[in-house]
Parts: C-alpha cells; structure tokens; sequence
C-alpha cells in the first residue's frame, strides 16, 4: 500500500478538497488579465460576511450567470436581469452584491478608458511588483493593510461597492500582489518564482 506523501499547505486550505485546489493553483499566482482581475473582485465582494469556501462552492455558477464574467456583457445587465439572477439558487442571492457587480463592471469600463486596463490600474498600488511576505504562521499574515485601505478608497472614489480593504487586501492575495503563503508552504517558492516569470514587460 502506497503511502500518501504529506504536503505543507497553507493552514486556511487544508479543510476542503475545493479550497485545497485553488490554493494550489491560483492562489497568490501574478494575474494581469482584466476578465480574470474582475471576476476576482466580484467573488470576493461576494464573499463579505461568508467563508471563501462558499464562494468557490458557487464560482461555477457565477461564472455561467455573469456570463464568464464578461465585462462589457455584465455592465449592460437590466433590472430584469437583476430579478432573473436573484431567482438562481447558484449564487449568492443578495440584491445588493448583485447590484454591485453591475455597478463595478460599469466602473471598471471607465477604469479602462482612464488607465488603459485594470491591470495598470489595480498594480499601481504595489508599484507593479508583488510584495514578497514571509510569515511563518497564518496568525501573522494580515487582514488588511495601509496600501488595501489606499486601494479601497481609491474604487470607492471611482463608484466601485462592497470593496472595503478587508476585501481588497483578501482581493491583492488572492491576484498575486501580496505573496502570503506561509514560507512553510509548498506553494511559498514556486509563486515567488512565478512573479518574475509572469510579470509582463
């Protein structure tokens, strides 16, 4: 009999197959593309109030709903829409995080009329270069930081909702701007390694 060979992982994704998975493969890994950058920030407003694990319980169904999270398509929803949505028992059913999907994907359009894209926007706030943590223990890494204020307060000034720095320094984890694996983490190298390899030109 084959013995299971143990893995190090982050203390938050060693609970559910789901989570163990997505913190395997995309947590912390560098994401410049806006489609994926939106549907992040969506999924993690989605999230406020309940666990991550909710939210990746129900990402599949979101993505069909919001269209794979299609910028242009979801800032386009009607009212109508909104009431079809908050029909599917697929997703979080909260008229006002709904709402706010719609409402950011219309802030993100004008983002990109500014910037040129999310990408550049939302990078700005890390110089464009991912903060390389070391914490030791998951009771170290923090819920939120003076640079996720900064950035909160900058998509609220620009009308984006349900983005408070808890969210948005839990959004910047989650996209590769901060690197928080614990160093005792299997994943803690390689998505050191993958900044560099993935950072654009």
């Amino acid at each position: 009999m084959k013995i299971k060979e143990s893995i190090n992982r982050c203390q938050w994704a060693t609970k559910h197959p789901l989570e163990e998975h997505y913190h395997d493969t995309e947590w912390g890994v560098p994401v410049y593309d806006d489609q994926n950058l939106f549907e992040l920030l969506c999924l993690e407003s989605a999230q406020a109030g309940l666990s991550w694990l909710t939210v990746l319980q129900k990402r599949k169904n979101y993505k069909k709903a919001f269209h794979n999270f299609d910028i242009e398509k979801v800032a386009h929803f009607s009212e109508e829409k909104v009431e079809v949505l908050l029909q599917n028992k697929g997703i979080i059913r909260n008229r006002l995080k709904v709402k706010a999907f719609i409402n950011n994907a219309n802030c993100v359009l004008e983002v990109q009329k500014k910037h040129g894209s999310l990408s550049k926007y939302l990078w700005k706030f890390v110089n464009h270069q991912s903060i390389q943590n070391a914490f030791k223990s998951t009771s170290e890494v923090p819920t939120k930081t003076e640079i996720s204020d900064l950035m909160s307060k900058d998509l609220k000034s620009n009308g984006f909702k349900f983005l408070g720095s808890t969210t948005c320094y839990a959004f910047m984890q989650a996209v590769g701007m901060v690197n928080d694996h614990t160093t005792d983490c299997f994943r803690y190298e390689d998505v050191k390694i993958l900044n560099q390899d993935l950072r654009p030109n």
